[in-house]
């Protein structure tokens, strides 16, 4: 036995597994096939590092880190780490015995980079713990990469050979049918078994992991699943009556060039004519050039190649369809904003009115970023009377946060964002939707909350499925875009980023919003910031990139942007930025 052992050491096989084989051992024939799983093992490992280091060997020597939105950077730099990525999923899924979704995405960024994210079981983003093996493992040296693997196993007490499933999708970025197969080519390499989605929405792959996870009690885990459960409730909600009030049943939407307007072609056909959507920068353009929703929001102006007559309704998707904001003329000819913020304000609104008609005792909560406008804020606090969280930036502390209420709405400024209800707050709403003892209001509104679950992916924001909801609560209200913009006046706003040696120079606490390192910067902040009637100003390190996002608000534009320019320079000197000094904003 110890001659076996000693052998099964030589090859890396860990002695965690050979430990649990020996523990339900009975007979010298289980033993005997022991040895054959020891040395099939070993081989395993042996041939994923060779394809590893042939086909998707690491050229550099760069640190790539896993961040707040996976691993990111310039597509010709990543297939080594989308090959282990795809091992690292594999191992995953063993270890929870559930799907794991790989995601080849860039979202917002230009066309020429490229990323991946894991799914974990329930569709939520992967578990921290996990983030910190999948930095180590993107950045272990060819050589090494067969001993990682058998110290991942080991540690996280993982039998190889346990069933493992993945499911791939990828954007519509030309590196991401290559980086795909690295990602393919690394599960099998551990005998982990595929469903490869091809082009699909970052939302969709969510979806599909958490509805294959439930035994499909959530939806079928395919497209059409996807487009009918969310197209279905749609209508019902609408009804025949597609007009109402001010609101009128015609969008013009930016696609950013990317998946969403794909998808939304298709959505087209299971939605009808409840709803007229006019597309585009639908695919002819480069993805995210000029266009989707980080460019409106960032840039505050519209996207390239889209009319924006007074009055109408505009939103804008971004290149993975995570991310939607709104926007219109108004009658003045000036270009206005509905970010993540007014989405937030006007959803919890209309939830909170429907479960006051309902009569169902629960709890709504809505999380925001330090990114939120002040305004937004204040409006939520004293008109709307919805108790806020504030949480650090990323949607996984936007997510986990929201789920510690029945009904926890959360969104980014950016766009990104949905609404999350409990199981509890589930049943209690069904329940009164058939409830045939209460008033019959009660039990109309119990039913509106039930249909609104399917309009909205809960699994992840989902800008297609957002923009449903939106479209809805607008429809329910009778409101056009300036009524719902009326609702509140945001503060004039800038965001601007400044490149930096190293990111993790800066240091944050409370959520982000007051910065710890350099030990100087928050005092210089607070001076500046001091200047500014209604003045606010946070800076923080991008969770991708070695760049600060700075984010500064104030009483008018002019003002913002002088804030923010200010801040800005104030991190370049005392952050060891790199290139040219930030410029004032234009």
């Amino acid at each position: 036995m110890q001659s076996f052992f000693a052998v099964c050491s030589r090859f890396g096989i860990p002695s965690l597994f050979l430990t649990h084989l020996f523990t339900s051992l009975n007979s010298r024939s289980i033993i005997n096939r022991a040895v054959n799983s020891g040395a099939e093992m070993a081989d395993i490992f042996k041939k994923s590092q060779q394809l590893g280091t042939e086909k998707y060997p690491r050229k550099s020597e760069k640190w790539i880190q896993y961040g707040t939105s996976g691993f990111r950077t310039k597509a010709e730099e990543l297939a080594h780490v989308l090959y282990r990525m795809g091992i690292l999923a594999a191992f995953r899924s063993m270890q929870k015995n559930a799907v794991i979704g790989v995601m080849i995405t860039a979202s917002h960024n230009d066309e020429p980079d490229n990323g991946v994210k894991l799914v974990d079981p329930h569709g939520e983003m992967l578990e921290a713990s996990w983030e910190v093996i999948a930095t180590e493992l993107a950045n272990v040296k060819n050589e090494d990469l067969e001993s990682t693997m058998s110290n991942i196993l080991e540690n996280n007490k993982i039998v190889l050979g346990t069933n493992a499933m993945v499911y791939v999708g990828r954007d519509t970025r030309p590196s991401s049918p290559f980086l795909a197969q690295a990602v393919i080519d690394g599960i099998k390499s551990v005998q982990g078994c595929v469903t490869d989605f091809g082009v699909v929405s970052t939302p969709q792959l969510h979806y599909f992991v958490t509805c294959q996870n439930t035994e499909k009690a959530y939806g079928e885990p395919d497209e059409e699943g996807y487009f009918s459960k969310l197209s279905s409730a749609f209508k019902a909600l609408r009804g025949s009556n597609y007009d109402n009030g001010s609101y009128q049943h015609s969008l013009s939407l930016d696609g950013a060039n990317g998946v969403g307007a794909l998808k939304m072609k298709t959505f087209q056909e299971y939605l009808g004519n409840c709803i007229k959507v006019s597309i585009y920068n639908s695919g002819d353009g480069k993805l995210n050039y000029q266009c989707g929703a980080d460019h409106v929001k960032v840039l505050q102006k519209p996207p390239q190649n889209m009319p924006l007559e007074v009055g109408t309704r505009a939103a804008s998707l971004d290149g993975d369809a995570d991310r939607l904001v709104y926007f219109y003329r108004d009658t003045q000819g000036n270009f206005k904003l509905l970010d993540g913020d007014k989405i937030a304000t006007l959803v919890a609104g209309y939830i909170k009115k429907l479960i006051k008609e309902s009569g169902v005792n629960l709890n709504v909560g809505l999380v925001q970023t330090a990114y939120a406008n002040g305004s937004s804020t204040e409006y939520i606090n004293n008109t709307l009377g919805v108790e806020v969280a504030c949480v650090p930036t990323g949607v996984k502390f936007l997510h986990h946060r929201a789920l510690e209420f029945d009904v926890g709405v959360y969104f980014e400024a950016n766009g990104h964002g949905t609404v999350v209800f409990s199981s509890a707050a589930t049943e209690k709403i069904k329940n009164a939707a058939t409830d045939e003892s209460l008033p019959a209001e009660c039990i109309t509104a119990a039913k509106q909350l039930f249909l609104l679950m399917d309009v909205i992916n809960q699994t992840v924001g989902d800008a297609i499925s957002d923009l449903l909801l939106v479209e809805t609560v607008l429809h329910a209200f009778g409101w056009s875009v300036a009524e719902w913009d009326a609702a509140y006046t945001d503060l004039p706003n800038r965001q601007m980023k400044v490149s930096v040696a190293d990111r993790n120079v800066i240091q944050t606490t409370d959520a982000e919003r007051r910065c710890t390192d350099p030990p100087t910067l928050q005092t210089e902040i607070d001076s500046i910031v001091a200047k500014f009637s209604k003045g606010r100003s946070f800076v923080r390190p991008s969770g991708t990139e070695d760049v600060v996002r700075v984010y500064a608000e104030a009483d008018s534009q002019a003002n913002a942007d002088k804030l923010a320019h200010e801040v800005a320079l104030k991190v370049y000197e005392l952050a060891n930025g790199v290139g040219n000094a930030p410029l004032l904003p234009k």
